[in-house]
């Protein structure tokens, strides 16, 4: 009997690829080639599934274009390049990889906070430039982080962390608004409070955005909501591009309507928009919260476990729908 196929989109630790062919038949990507969706669909016209990585469209048109694909396992927590309505209705499975980057996103968020707070990289390319010959009392004063107070929007696993180390390890006062409040023993760990949007920005020293992208969240933080924030206030986006209108985030930081604002992550990435790279006041990392090197291999490890239960018959361990049953059905039953 012949192995199911598969295609890893992009390139993965080879050990993973290794482990992968031992179960399927498996058309990887080492040289990272960044595919089309002709291409893609191309590829995957004879394969049972997909690890994907976040940066594959997976629409109706690809699925109507390969009826053998059973499963598209992404290597991310976040999948809004999946269109999911699609998905259940062709009856293909899909999965993302939550919980095993949750600690390491948190540690990153915070970081990013500090060095937006803090003004860290605007004063390294100050230092780099040759510019610093003396010292001065408010010489890239930024500001406090101990006892301020920390907004979160979106209170998932991700935003709990960010709130525990912001409560726990530098006394912050912790509000936060999400779709739905937190039972109170969370509330209590967390050591949150569960505020309205509009408080919320009206409130914080520190708006941190956690929320995952759907057509609902798209552009949570416009002009309008800028405005509501403190001159004096910072806003971090390690959630997803368009969370954040990036062109009115530029404007507000140009004409300092905010202190300053960290972002992991961009509308249209990896692409960013041209005025946020001439503000000085921003600090921009190429969404990497969740690199380091153990836990992109936990995200690569569930990936595959994904594909390896659903090939094999079993329920996927991070399902993100549940597909129609009579689709799912065709496709298991298609010979070509």
């Amino acid at each position: 009997m012949s192995k199911p196929r598969i295609l890893v989109a992009r390139a993965i630790f080879p050990d993973i690829v290794d482990r992968l062919r031992e179960h399927f038949d498996v058309e990887a990507n080492p040289d990272d080639v960044i595919w089309t969706q002709q291409e893609l669909a191309e590829r995957l016209a004879d394969k049972d599934g997909v690890l994907t990585t976040g940066s594959q469209r997976v629409d109706a048109a690809l699925l109507f274009a390969v009826p053998r694909l059973k499963i598209c396992a992404n290597m991310a927590v976040g999948y809004n390049n999946f269109d999911v309505d699609a998905m259940t209705a062709a009856g293909v499975q899909g999965t993302n990889t939550p919980d095993v980057l949750t600690e390491t996103t948190a540690d990153f968020g915070f970081a990013l906070l500090m060095a937006t707070a803090r003004r860290m990289t605007e004063s390294e390319h100050y230092l780099r430039a040759g510019k610093w010959t003396k010292w001065s009392y408010d010489m890239f004063a930024g500001s406090d982080i101990h006892g301020s107070t920390l907004g979160i929007i979106g209170m998932g696993r991700i935003g709990q962390g960010i709130a525990k180390r912001g409560a726990h390890g530098f006394g912050m006062r912790v509000i936060y608004h999400n779709r739905s409040r937190l039972a109170p023993a969370l509330e209590a760990e967390c050591k949150a409070t569960y505020v309205g949007k509009e408080e919320l920005l009206r409130t914080a020293d520190h708006v941190m955005l956690v929320v995952p992208y759907s057509a609902a969240s798209h552009h949570t933080i416009g002009a309008a909501e800028l405005a509501l924030m403190k001159p004096t206030a910072t806003l971090i986006n390690i959630a997803r591009g368009g969370i954040v209108d990036d062109a009115a985030l530029a404007v507000a930081l140009r004409e300092q309507r905010i202190a300053a604002a960290g972002l992991d992550v961009f509308e249209g990435e990896p692409s960013v928009h041209p005025d946020l790279l001439t503000v000085p006041n921003v600090v921009l990392t190429p969404h990497i919260a969740s690199a380091t090197a153990a836990t992109r291999l936990k995200m690569c490890q569930l990936a595959a476990d994904n594909l390896l239960a659903v090939l094999q018959g079993k329920p996927a361990l991070t399902p993100v729908n549940t597909p129609d049953p009579a689709a799912q059905a065709q496709r298991f039953a298609y010979k070509k």
